[in-house]
Order: C-alpha cells, then structure tokens, then sequence
C-alpha cells in the first residue's frame, strides 16, 4: 500500500524559513520532474520519517499537490540527528523506475548451527521495477544456506515486472567457516602470508 503524504505549498525560501518550518514539525521538499515546473512544499518531518523507517519508496501526495512520487533524496543535518529537506520525484503509473531496496534475511541457516558463519555482504540493491509494485524491503530466504554456501542477487525473489539493477552473480549472503578452521584455511581464511619476506624472518619494524 502506497503511503500517503500531505503537502502545503512554500512561498517562502531561505535558511531562516527552513528553521521556522523545523520549529513546526515541518521541513521543505521540491517537487519535479516529467517536464512540468517545480513545486516548492512543506511537509510533516515526522510522516517523512515514519515512512522512511519502514523503507517506502513511492508516496501518494495530497493537498498542494496530488499524484504519486518517489521520495528521490533526504538531506539530514551533518549529525544526522534530523530531517532538513527531501526532493520529490513525479512519477505516473505503469511507469518503470530504478529504487534501492533493502534487503532483510529470514530463516534459519543450517550453515550457523554446523559452526559457520552468516556473512550478509550486500544490505540493499538496485531494482528496476514498475512504480505501483516498488516493495518496502526484498527478503532473502537463509534456511538451505550451509557453510560454503552463498546466494546471490539474482536469486532474491523479486516483485512481478521487476529485474535487478544490481549485478545479479554479486554475493548476496554467504556462510563461511570459523577463522582458523581447517575449512577456512582450504578457502583462504586464515593468517594472510607476508609478501616480500621470507619464511622465519623476524618483523624489520
């Protein structure tokens, strides 16, 4: 379900504004693009948030304007403690865009109950994908995964009309085995050797 997000329109601009708008609970946004003007916004920084927490991509706007949009891109304050400004993106229905998307593991790994470990290499990737079936996050199944076993992008279950952007032979997940076990050692996983000094040498430093 598309979030919804309601929108007044900003006449106002400028540092001391933003900070007017911060003290109500609001912060600005722009919204653009399909060749028509910008729209200068204010909109709740808590509704942005909340739908930001739960990884929504796409929202429905109401009020000053109306139509779907992809939240393009958030600016937080240097500390990252609070919103400052977002950019809105139009889009129109049975359009294909690109997204990250954040992936979340589920089940049980075989591979950690036999002493290996769950390794997630990659926490989001890149879909294209039509804009009425942008997800909140992909999941990625865990529970054939053993120790040596990976899984990679191509594999993640995506929505229909979807590919992904993301190379799909990139390792997604893998479970290795402990550091200092003889499996380990087969695949490179103990101590690195040295370059340039020979077997007994004493550290130069």
């Amino acid at each position: 379900m598309i979030d919804v997000l309601k929108v007044e329109s900003r006449e106002k601009t400028g540092s001391a504004n933003s900070r007017r708008l911060r003290r109500a609970g609001k912060i600005p946004a722009v919204l653009y693009g399909h060749g028509q003007d910008n729209v200068s916004l204010t909109v709740s920084s808590a509704r942005v948030e909340q739908v930001i927490r739960h990884g929504g991509h796409v929202v429905h706007l109401e009020g000053a304007a109306s139509g779907e949009a992809l939240i393009k891109s958030v600016q937080w304050d240097s500390m990252g403690s609070y919103l400052v400004h977002i950019d809105l993106f139009r889009v129109v229905e049975g359009e294909t865009i690109n997204v990250v998307v954040a992936v979340e593991l589920k089940g049980d790994a075989p591979g950690a109950g036999h002493g290996g470990v769950i390794e997630q290499v990659l926490h989001e990737i890149e879909i294209t994908c039509p804009v009425t079936s942008v997800p909140d996050k992909l999941l990625c199944n865990v529970s054939a995964l053993d120790v040596g076993g990976s899984i990679h992008v191509g594999e993640v279950p995506l929505p229909a009309g979807a590919k992904p952007v993301t190379d799909a032979e990139a390792v997604l997940v893998h479970c290795v085995a402990p550091r200092g076990s003889a499996e380990a050692d087969e695949t490179g996983g103990g101590e690195p050797e040295v370059i340039g000094r020979k077997a007994g040498e004493a550290n130069a430093d």
